[in-house]
């Protein structure tokens, strides 16, 4: 922990450090955050084990797809692209209206003002990555700025990555103060924050994370930004869950969980689902509380629900 104090209060920094760090320290403190590694890995197995084979269900597979945020963000996206993006979503209620649709579509900021112009469906959310996604390294007043001008242009929902180089170094005051700056700006709309849990490696600094961004105003954790690697495993989302289930337990308030990276079949689908139907239970099984990040699942589960290979988008 640096000892050197930025609020301007001069040579008693010392003392005046301590006391701002506590306050961290003491939130941490109220949660066990000494977990063995080894051991979620096994209570993840005999969940995989145990819940994936019943959980695979028609059923379960529409839900999924109402779960999704559909997502492109490569380099190539264009206007062009992301309104042809969106269409599709829009021909989805015509094409399928036993279905219900994708729960949002998530893009750049720079492109929240052609979905919010170009939706036509109810009740599908408009997602913005934004904070200097995916690293994280910008100045704070970029981070503002880009979340400002993409909720101004429309976006219901923002993902950004938590300052994986700030908490690794243990400067949660930091870290926190970023997500709640970030947080006010979003007010009612939904901010996610990505503890990029590849990058966080234990079990231990997954669930640490998972603390400090829901006590900074986070509405949902995300897994991963699906670019580094590794992205999503279950055992982080195991880890996470818990850590929502165990602050519920304490305040009464539902925090969602999002998946994101590497999810690329039914298969892990349905991993994440019997997770959190395992560890959070059915409250939870809700496109209000669960998102799967993705741009693949989509027409997997689509083919699987349809029962015939299908590339719809």
């Amino acid at each position: 922990m640096s000892e050197h104090c930025n609020c301007g209060c001069g040579e008693h920094h010392h003392h005046h450090n301590i006391e701002e760090q506590s306050k961290y320290d003491y939130i941490l403190g109220e949660y066990n955050t000494a977990i063995d590694d080894a051991e979620v890995a096994e209570k993840v197995k005999r969940i995989i084990e145990n819940g994936v084979s019943e959980n695979n269900t028609e059923d379960v597979k529409k839900f999924l797809f109402n779960c999704i945020d559909l997502t492109t963000l490569k380099c190539t996206d264009s206007e062009e692209s992301v309104l042809r993006f969106t269409e599709k979503v829009n021909e989805f209620d015509d094409k399928y209206p036993h279905l219900k649709n994708v729960a949002a579509i998530c893009v750049y900021p720079n492109f929240a003002k052609i979905v919010s112009e170009s939706l036509e469906v109810e009740g599908v959310g408009i997602a913005c990555v934004s904070g200097g996604f995916p690293s994280s390294q910008t100045f704070q007043e970029v981070k503002v700025a880009e979340t400002a001008m993409a909720v101004h242009d429309g976006a219901t929902e923002i993902d950004i990555v938590l300052s994986v180089g700030k908490f690794m170094s243990g400067d949660y005051e930091g870290v926190c103060d970023e997500i709640s700056e970030l947080k006010s700006i979003c007010g009612e709309k939904h901010l996610k924050v990505i503890l990029e849990t590849g990058a966080l490696k234990s079990a231990e600094n997954i669930k640490k994370a998972s603390i400090l961004s829901i006590y900074s105003g986070a509405d949902f954790i995300k897994t991963s930004t699906g670019k580094e690697s590794p992205a999503a495993t279950p055992e982080a989302a195991y880890t996470m869950c818990n850590t929502i289930k165990e602050y519920y337990e304490k305040t009464g308030n539902k925090i969602g969980f999002k998946p994101a990276g590497g999810i690329n079949s039914v298969q892990d689908a349905l991993v994440y689902y019997s997770i959190v139907k395992e560890v959070l239970g059915e409250e939870w099984l809700t496109n209000k509380l669960f998102r799967l990040g993705t741009s693949r699942l989509a027409n997997l589960l689509l083919s699987e629900i349809l029962g015939e290979e299908t590339k719809f988008f």
